[in-house]
């Protein structure tokens, strides 16, 4: 069975830099295009960052770009959200998300594009 399971969040203050992880099984994992979206306390899910399935190309939303970088290693099948320069209302629960189609280019931003998704790691941000 296909199963995505995200590591590496934490309580850290701002300005600070975490790593977040998504280990995936049960796919072609160097197949398919990915990204990470959020939950903030009292908010919808939101498109955080995304990569092609070549790693050729990434997006990431106004509130996170020059901060945040994603990346992939398809070797050891994983996901990765670099953040640095941590903001208060980064705090969220990040979930990391499969594109529903095979080497389908680009990124997209719709939750509705994703078929699977990960229980998420909590980041909480202090001030």
């Amino acid at each position: 069975q296909v199963q995505l399971v995200e590591s590496g969040g934490g309580s850290v203050q701002a300005g600070d830099s975490l790593r977040l992880s998504c280990v995936v099984s049960g796919l072609a994992f160097r197949a398919y295009s990915m990204a990470w979206f959020r939950q903030a306390p009292g908010k919808e899910q939101e498109f955080v960052g995304g990569i092609s399935w070549s790693g050729g190309a990434s997006t990431y939303s106004d509130s996170v770009k020059g901060r945040f970088t994603i990346s992939r290693d398809n070797t050891k099948s994983i996901l990765y959200l670099q953040m640095n320069s941590l903001k208060p209302e980064d705090t969220a629960v990040y979930c990391c998300a499969v594109d529903r189609f095979l080497r389908r280019d680009g990124v997209r931003s719709r939750l509705e594009d994703y078929r699977y998704w990960g229980q998420g790691t909590q980041v909480t941000v202090s001030s």
